[in-house]
């Protein structure tokens, strides 16, 4: 098949975030990519041209192409599945029906496919109509991912289980587990009847699928395992996990082979061979798409070429003093700003020790003179911070607890300078100012998503994947449980006085508690739209911002509650600034709003996401519009 590319090569040079998904279209040296830009992608591997196809509404979380028909299917956080038509470039048809981000997706025959979603379903499609053959329900929390061989369809995810359902019947016929931790991803090797499942506790566990039997469980990784993939020319096992190795396992003594090559902004969850077995393919947080050769040894990048490195999708922020604001992003750079009503700028750009590698977290001390950040490679950095010009690297740390997600500097008295460190591992590190770790926190089951810290009191909050919600003094007594949530907590605030906090979770809803009792105060449903972070403005007002880029303000007295669009991606972080709130987007841009009508006061952008084209839903963009 000869795949075209046209003038809008020019303008779309690679993925604006991190590309989740890098599928081989047979018959072709060109692949399609997902990306969460919510874009849909074309990388020729040979003349390194780069095609966009279209926009989902929402981050796409993959992409998979049929091996016997020219089509693919998207799957986005905006709920649906995308098929496209891979002879003309096309989309094809929308699949809808679920109502909850939509994982992974597998083809099964001419007119059947299946999908995995957060909300907890497994469904199996009649494509040819968009019809629903069968709702596969039984897992207790969001399915991550699927396999399918020869009637039979493998599905996993954070309810730590592998389950074996009836294509035809929709019957389950079989479940591993539940293990004790979460379980992302699973693959097969039909020739060896294995299923090979990987968990979050670093291992591989490999089962056959005729007896059921545990073949093998091996302690792979020092941390969550992110993606197996089985090559089908010789049935080796890839695994990529949050320790930044990915490495090759032989098929038949199940012996590490091969360390793969990756450059640091490999994103862990993108890897799969292709069809032939001879290539490894992923994508980065850069943007890009990288080839390795069957031994792990990188090939070539693709879309390397834009003139700044990276994507400044902004994860976190840290406010401090007159608008001085420090954030983070997946191009693993610091940035100081400043942002008020009547100054918009960016002021310095730190790259850490080590290179570029996505950060998820920042903090500053109250003074604005410290400042900490927090990577995906597991490091803590610590700076020094000279006015608002400078910033000057003093220390970093590798806590060997998975991606840091949150950072909070503490002043209460015997633990003035120490940073509390929320770790995908479940910890919660204290680190002295001197860069020694004094304390492992252990009382998370799942990844550590938010902390924070009472502006009086000697105690914390922290929420997690694991759905709970704790209150602990400073050397990691648990003292208090906040009960009532039902899925992922994402982030969790506290009022300025400290007696209440406020929690947005997964389940769609605002809950408050107050601190000393552990009481649910309120609860209140913000929609049918993920809830990605949260400040407790004051007492009586909250400000929320949602996966989809709203901002929402809530009065807690009246329960009245005002929605705005802010962004075009999510809001991944909303901060106090003086008498407003600091709102920031992964699409590049933090936001002054006014935290009751959510007016916007200024703004001031890294980066432009997306081109400039209607936001209409997926496919709207490139093909589909071009010679029609």
């Amino acid at each position: 098949m000869t795949l075209n590319l046209d003038i809008r090569t020019k303008e779309f040079q690679r993925h604006r975030g991190p590309v989740t998904g890098v599928a081989l279209i047979p018959g072709t040296n060109s692949v399609v990519t997902s990306a969460y830009d919510a874009a849909v992608g074309l990388f020729n591997l040979d003349s390194g041209e780069v095609r966009l196809l279209g926009y989902h509404r929402h981050l796409v979380n993959r992409i998979v192409v049929d091996r016997q028909f020219p089509r693919a299917a998207s799957c986005s956080s905006d709920y649906t599945i995308g098929l496209w038509d891979l002879a003309t470039l096309r989309p094809l048809r929308t699949l809808l029906g679920h109502y909850d981000d939509v994982e992974d997706f597998v083809f099964i025959d001419k007119t059947t496919g299946a999908s995995a979603s957060r909300d907890r379903r497994v469904l199996i499609w009649d494509l040819s109509t968009g019809a629903i053959l069968h709702v596969l329900e039984g897992h207790e929390k969001d399915v991550l991912a699927l396999a399918y061989h020869d009637g039979r369809l493998y599905s996993s995810g954070d309810d730590m289980t592998l389950r074996m359902w009836d294509v035809r019947t929709g019957a389950p016929l079989k479940m591993w587990g539940p293990f004790e931790n979460e379980t992302d991803t699973c693959a097969l090797d039909p020739a060896r009847h294995r299923a090979v499942l990987g968990c979050d506790d670093g291992f591989l566990r490999i089962f056959n699928t005729e007896t059921g039997v545990l073949e093998a469980d091996l302690e792979a990784h020092r941390s969550g395992v992110k993606k197996v993939a089985v090559s089908p020319l010789t049935g080796d096992i890839l695994s990529a996990a949050y320790d930044q190795k990915i490495i090759i396992w032989d098929a038949e003594s199940l012996q590490a082979a091969f360390t793969v090559q990756s450059p640091h902004s490999i994103w862990e969850r993108s890897l799969t061979w292709s069809p032939d077995g001879v290539r490894i393919l992923g994508g980065t947080f850069d943007g890009t798409v990288v080839t390795f050769d069957a031994q792990g040894r990188l090939v070539s990048e693709i879309g390397d070429t834009a003139p700044e490195p990276g994507n400044a999708c902004l994860n976190d922020i840290a406010t401090v003093g007159d608008g001085v604001i420090a954030v983070v992003s997946d191009d693993g750079f610091i940035r100081l700003g400043h942002l008020t009503t009547s100054a918009s700028s960016w002021l310095a750009r730190m790259e850490p020790p080590g290179g570029r590698i996505l950060m998820n977290a920042v903090a500053m001390s109250s003074d604005g003179t410290r400042l900490a950040a927090g990577s995906h490679d597991n490091k803590l950095h610590i700076y020094s911070v000279d006015g608002t010009a400078g910033i000057h690297h003093d220390l970093s740390l590798n806590l060997h607890e998975g991606p840091i997600n949150s950072l909070q500097f503490c002043e209460s008295p015997g633990y003035e300078g120490n940073v509390f460190v929320a770790c995908y591992s479940g910890v919660i590190a204290r680190v002295g100012a001197d860069g020694v770790v004094r304390e492992r926190i252990c009382l998370h089951e799942g990844a550590v998503k938010s902390l924070r810290l009472h502006p009086s009191k000697p105690l914390g909050v922290s929420c997690g994947a694991d759905g709970l919600l704790l209150a602990w003094d400073l050397d990691g007594r648990l003292l208090q449980r906040f009960v009532g949530r039902t899925a992922i907590i994402n982030d969790v605030d506290l009022d300025p006085s400290g007696q209440c906090l406020a929690s947005v979770s997964r389940d769609f809803t605002l809950k408050t508690y107050e601190v000393s009792s552990g009481k649910l105060l309120q609860t209140i449903g913000l929609g049918k739209r993920s809830l990605k972070s949260v400040c407790f403005w004051s007492a009586v007002r909250v400000v929320v911002g949602d996966y989809w880029g709203h901002a929402i303000s809530v009065d807690l007295g009246s329960r009245k509650i005002e929605s705005r669009s802010v962004a075009r991606n999510g809001i991944s972080a909303v901060k106090r600034s003086g008498e407003f709130v600091v709102a920031i987007s992964y699409e590049g841009c933090a936001l002054l709003l006014d935290p009751v009508s959510l007016a916007e006061m200024n703004r001031v952008t890294a980066m432009s996401q997306r081109l400039d084209a209607p936001w209409e839903g997926w496919g709207v963009v490139a093909a589909a519009k071009e010679g029609a």
